[in-house]
């Protein structure tokens, strides 16, 4: 944890050690020993139901602290941040996209959503797409599904894959296997050459999509983000269920970490994901360049000037 200095500076040094508290119980440090049922989508850590304001209050005091951190992020110019989200349908992927990076520049972040491939897309392999969307440095790139849906929707359903252009002798038992291989050394790759990952897992119960899936029935503004698929989709939970699990096992790693977030109530959802990204921000020691005595003298020549105007 980087130290900070000054009055505002101790205050955020007290932010981020209590963003750690909040996102560290759900980082898969041990992915060997995970278990998805071991982790309640409804749960609210430190909080009860009561405490929803006090929650909300301190999502937005950590979206002020990540405001200053993207910033020197962006001033620096070193670094680049992805931010990866998976999760079932309803699970509240958009909203805390939306809430969790309200206060960041847009100038300083890129959001990319990825939705069935185009056929342009097939033609190439299957992390191309995503990896044209990296972030640039200095900047936060977010990823409303990835590359894991190759690991997941295209595993459950096995007639997508044979509709791919992959050479049938590919097509073995071990692919998952092999895709896992290759998404772990992708991400080696882009975190050697300055890309830190962090990937977060919205885990909604069963349950809970049945009320959110309601409600965009019932309401005539939700009725668009609802289509006939997504409740034919609900016939294949456990077989979802199963690959993320797996998903998980094989890819969360010490430098590119999942993050399976108790997305039942959404509002502590977002907390969590932004503590995680706060905390992620601020070991980076991320500050400011600092500016050469020739500079010094250049901005004093120039204040002269202004000045005699």
């Amino acid at each position: 944890m980087s130290k900070h200095t000054g009055p505002e500076g101790k205050a955020l040094n007290q932010l981020i050690k209590k963003a750690a508290g909040f996102s560290q119980p759900f980082r898969v440090d041990d992915p060997g020993d995970f278990k998805l049922k071991k982790i309640d989508p409804g749960e609210t850590g430190p909080f009860d139901k009561k405490d929803k304001n006090k929650a909300k209050a301190m999502l937005q005091t950590g979206i002020e602290a990540m405001t200053g951190l993207q910033d020197r992020l962006y001033a620096q110019d070193r670094w680049s941040v992805l931010l990866i989200f998976q999760a079932m349908d309803a699970a509240g992927k958009d909203g805390a996209i939306k809430h969790v990076m309200s206060g960041i520049n847009p100038q300083g972040c890129q959001v990319f959503s990825f939705k069935s491939p185009s056929q342009e897309e097939l033609d190439h392999d299957y992390l191309w797409r995503c990896l044209r969307r990296m972030p640039e440095r200095g900047r936060i790139g977010i990823f409303n599904r990835s590359y894991y849906e190759e690991t997941l929707v295209v595993r459950v359903h096995n007639e997508i894959l044979a509709k791919q252009r992959i050479p049938e002798k590919l097509k073995t038992k071990k692919i998952w296997k092999d895709r896992f291989e290759d998404i772990r050394n992708v991400e080696q790759y882009l975190t050697n050459n300055g890309v830190v990952i962090r990937k977060f897992f919205l885990h909604v119960s069963k349950d809970e999509q049945k009320e959110r899936f309601m409600e965009r029935l019932d309401r005539p503004e939700k009725n668009w983000k609802f289509s006939s698929a997504d409740a034919k989709e609900r016939g294949y939970w456990d077989d979802y269920m199963k690959a993320y699990e797996e998903m998980i096992q094989e890819t969360s790693t010490s430098y590119a970490p999942w993050y399976v977030v108790p997305a039942d109530r959404k509002w502590f959802t977002r907390l969590v994901v932004a503590a995680a990204v706060i905390e992620t921000l601020d070991s980076l020691d991320l500050h400011y360049p600092k500016v050469s005595e020739a500079k010094k003298a250049e901005l004093a020549e120039a204040r002269k000037t202004l000045e005699a105007e």
